[in-house]
C-alpha cells in the first residue's frame, strides 16, 4: 500500500530552461552556448554550476546570484516552468487517496514560490528550509519522517539516479526514476522501483496500488 509521494523539483516538475536562459544573459552569452556547457559539465558528472565558470574562470557564483538578485533577477518562478503534466499527475494522485509533497534541493524563496502557484500538494519543503540536501541521507529522514506511512509506503520521485533514486532506497523509501532532463533521459536507475517517461505515466501506476 501507498500511502505517500514525494516530487523533487528540478527537471521533475520545473524544467530549467529558463533558468539558464537567464544566467546566459547575464553572463552576456547565447542560451544556446550556455546550454552546450551544462550538457558538457553533466555527461562529465560535474555539477552543472561548472557551466558557469567555464564561462568565467574562477567565478564566486554565490556573489553572483547575489549580484543577480540586487537588481531584481533572482528567483522566479511562474506557471509555464511547469511541466504541462504536472498539475494533472498531482492532482490525480490526491483523488485516488495519496498524500502529495514536493520536496527539493532548493533555497527557501523557491519553497513560497511553489506555494504561490497553489499545487495541488499536501505540503512543500525544500532544502534551504531543512538545512540539509541531498543525495545526503539526512535528508531522506527528514523525508520517512515528513510524509505519512511507513517508509516502504513512501514514494520519492525524481530524475537523477545518484542525487534521488539511490538515496531514497537507500533510507528504505520507495522510487521512481523520470526519464526527463538531460539527466534523466542519459541515465538509468536499475533500483529503482518504477522508470517512467511521464508523471502522467506514474500516476496511472501508483494510482492502481491505490484502489
Amino acid at each position: 500500500m501507498i500511502t505517500a509521494v514525494v516530487f523533487d523539483i528540478g527537471e521533475t516538475l520545473t524544467s530549467d530552461t529558463r533558468y539558464w536562459a537567464d544566467w546566459a544573459r547575464w553572463l552576456g552569452v547565447p542560451t544556446h552556448t550556455m546550454s552546450a556547457l551544462v550538457g558538457h559539465v553533466l555527461a562529465q558528472g560535474i555539477d552543472n554550476a561548472e557551466a558557469i565558470r567555464l564561462i568565467r574562470p574562477g567565478c564566486d557564483i554565490p556573489a553572483e546570484w547575489r549580484a543577480r538578485q540586487a537588481v531584481g533577477q533572482g528567483d522566479h518562478l511562474e506557471e509555464s516552468d511547469l511541466y504541462p503534466d504536472v498539475r494533472p499527475a498531482l492532482r490525480q494522485l490526491r483523488d485516488a487517496g495519496a498524500w502529495v509533497g514536493i520536496a527539493g534541493n532548493q533555497n527557501a524563496a523557491v519553497a513560497d514560490l511553489l506555494r504561490g502557484l497553489d499545487l495541488p500538494a499536501d505540503a512543500i519543503a525544500t532544502s534551504g528550509e531543512w538545512g540539509v540536501s541531498k543525495p545526503s541521507p539526512e535528508f531522506f529522514e527528514r523525508i520517512a519522517e515528513w510524509a505519512p506511512g511507513d517508509r516502504r509506503q513512501i514514494v520519492y520521485v525524481g530524475d537523477h539516479p545518484a542525487n534521488d533514486v539511490a538515496p531514497a532506497r537507500e533510507a528504505g523509501l520507495r522510487a521512481a526514476h523520470l526519464r526527463r532532463g538531460p539527466i534523466g533521459l542519459t541515465t538509468t536507475a536499475p533500483d529503482a522501483d518504477w522508470t517512467v517517461d511521464s508523471l502522467a505515466e506514474l500516476a496511472n501506476l501508483i494510482g492502481r496500488q491505490l484502489r
